[in-house]
């Protein structure tokens, strides 16, 4: 699921910036975006980001500013600073032309300004601590737009509900018609329709019997009433997935392959145009939903 949240806390040590984002993804990708000086921290983020999570590509920013030492005669690294002073010296004595460094690119050396002393295990805690209100309000985001997805989910549920209910009554009528029509068919194609007592030398009732047999076989074949059956009872699990809540993404993902495989036994058994057509439906209905499907958590 997709999902956005900041939170910036100020320490004694310095700023502490916790930034979550996610886009969607079947499977929980985890990245991190760390300064070197804070990996050690890093396991113990990504735990807690696990234990609430289990979907989404998810990105995890952490910055921290700083705060430089108290005092103007704290704040320079004095060995530094003699270390580039002799480095320059022998620079400018092979290159007289070089220009010395000034006292602004002098300041903005790497550790010219020295920091204050960070106790690591009070870093740690403050780390966590932001992340966790992060994650707080990274769920929050997350939860409101499942809470849309699912009303746009239950919509999709009412419309193969309401093609259910349009065609169960309809089956036992269409398959009456279509033995009534096969059997006619056949009548006529064994000469039946005649007065002749017997076909192929067998009698006139037996004949009939065995097109009688053949119809009511295949009939049974296209008949989709247990299909449709399962469909109502699918759909019904889906829905109550979906109002139970909690971490559905996966369970819904197998109720879209179960939906999916009664759609496509309906279509291959319709015999009917009208039992075709519903199968397409409920299909592009499946199709919809399991794209929504894959973005919830």
């Amino acid at each position: 699921m997709t999902g956005y949240a900041v939170t910036k806390r100020d320490t004694a040590a310095g700023a502490i910036t916790v930034e979550l984002k996610s886009v969607n993804s079947r499977f929980l990708d985890l990245q991190f975006r760390v300064n070197d000086d804070l990996r050690a921290v890093e396991p113990a983020m990504r735990e807690a980001i696990i234990s609430k999570l289990v979907r989404g590509k998810v990105e995890c920013r952490l910055s921290f500013g700083r705060k430089t030492a108290e005092g103007a005669s704290q704040a320079l690294n004095q060995a530094l600073l003699a270390t580039l002073a002799e480095l320059q010296s022998q620079v400018r004595a092979q290159f007289i032309d070089a220009a010395p460094l000034s006292v602004a690119e002098l300041l903005r050396w790497p550790g010219v300004i020295e920091e204050a002393e960070i106790g690591q295990d009070t870093l740690q805690a403050d780390v966590l601590a932001t992340l966790q209100q992060t994650l707080t309000a990274f769920l929050d985001s997350r939860a409101r737009e499942g809470a849309a997805l699912q009303a746009v989910l239950e919509t999709r549920i009412d419309a193969m509900e309401a093609i259910v209910a349009r065609i169960t009554p309809l089956v036992p009528q269409l398959v009456a018609q279509f033995q009534q029509k096969a059997t006619e068919r056949m009548q006529e194609a064994l000469g039946l329709a005649s007065k002749d007592g017997a076909v192929a030398s067998l009698p006139r009732e037996e004949v009939l019997e065995r097109i009688r047999q053949e119809v009511t076989l295949y009939g049974i074949r296209i008949d989709i009433a247990e299909e449709l059956a399962r469909l109502s009872a699918h759909l019904a699990e889906t829905r109550h997935i979906l109002k139970k809540g909690g971490q559905v993404g996966k369970r819904l993902d197998f109720m879209m392959q179960e939906l999916n495989r009664e759609a496509n036994t309906v279509g291959s058994k319709a015999a009917m145009k009208e039992l075709a057509d519903a199968s397409m439906e409920l299909k592009l209905l499946i199709d919809q939903m399991r794209e929504q499907v894959q973005n919830l958590e």
